[in-house]
């Protein structure tokens, strides 16, 4: 069986998209699931948050740019979790000019490339909407898209869904889609109104655990550790785990 592909989506910045790829991915290894995260954002956050930090180190934009196999790239970070890291190379990906449609192709190519053992490989996009999202799009099966609960996330949300319908519509196959609450207040009288707006429109489509907004979750990338690590135990750690399991058994709000 081959592995689910997920992308973490959002083309609005400071979502949570980082934090969810780091902290779900560990909670699924801890599950006993193999995971391979890719950093797919030239500001190599994912990298950081993980304890990975040389700048120059290569990574996924060898495997586009170079043709490299990806489990040559692949680095054990924890227990059944390895990390391809962004390399310095990546932005040069949204400059392509040759190949045409194929720019956009080059990483479910490159995913194609090999045997693999893994149950998922999670992409954690950039906040934009170029070519590196494009590649993306297309090696995905499935895209996750963490939101926070604000007026401004249901306009961006809006904007990715047109993105989305576009792709599905050329790839001629819909997407497994789900949302994720991030960053959550449920004390705050708009969080609660822009969730109940979600539901409305995402019915089904928004997983059951809620991420709430702490200043743990901040502390974690500056230390090179996930919540498990930094904090085992604590509020943050079992909404993350909940939302593993959400995510592996398909339990929606």
């Amino acid at each position: 069986m081959s592995a689910r592909i997920v992308a973490v989506l959002n083309q609005k910045g400071g979502v949570g998209k980082t934090t969810t790829s780091v902290n779900l991915t560990h909670a699924l290894a801890k599950l006993g699931k193999k995971i391979t995260v890719i950093d797919f954002d030239p500001q190599s956050h994912l990298a950081v948050s993980l304890g990975s930090v040389d700048p120059q180190k290569s990574g996924i934009d060898k495997v586009l740019l170079e043709g490299v196999s990806l489990a040559e790239q692949s680095i054990p970070v924890r227990k059944n979790l390895n990390l391809v890291v962004a390399g310095p190379r990546l932005q040069e990906i949204e400059q392509l000019t040759d190949g045409g449609a194929r720019r956009g192709d080059l990483l479910r190519r490159a995913l194609l490339d090999g045997n693999r053992d893994e149950d998922f490989i999670f992409i954690d996009c950039p906040p934009s909407s170029g070519v590196l999202v494009a590649n993306a799009l297309f090696a995905a099966d499935e895209i996750l898209v963490p939101m926070t609960s604000d007026y401004l996330a249901l306009q961006g949300l809006s904007h990715l869904v047109g993105t989305i319908k576009k792709f599905e519509s050329a790839l001629k196959r819909p997407y497994k889609f789900s949302l994720v609450m991030s960053r959550y207040i449920p004390t705050r009288r708009i969080s609660k109104e822009v969730l109940s707006v979600i539901q409305k429109y995402f019915p089904g489509q928004i997983l059951a655990t809620a991420i709430r907004e702490t200043a743990l979750l901040a502390e974690c990338p500056s230390f090179g550790k996930t919540i498990f690590e930094y904090r085992p135990g604590c509020r943050s750690a079992r909404d993350f785990m909940a939302l593993a399991e959400d995510f592996l058994q398909g339990r929606m709000m």
